[in-house]
């Protein structure tokens, strides 16, 4: 019975874009902004990273 709950919970915060949205409740909505609202912030810090690692390597191979 776990399992199912889990896999519930785990089908919740699977996104599709695109996705019809009718569906959900306004809680449904709020929950899955609040999930793509860290995945864009995680993208953010990745991409920082990325971009500061490039300065880097740009800056060494600049002569």
């Amino acid at each position: 019975m776990d399992d199912d709950m889990d896999l519930a919970a785990a089908k919740r915060n699977v996104i599709t874009p695109g996705e019809d949205l009718d569906a959900f409740s306004l809680d449904d909505l709020a929950e899955r902004r609040e999930i793509l609202l860290g995945e864009i912030a995680r993208i953010d810090t990745i991409t920082e990273k990325k971009k500061a690692g490039r300065s880097a390597a740009d800056a060494v191979f600049k002569i």
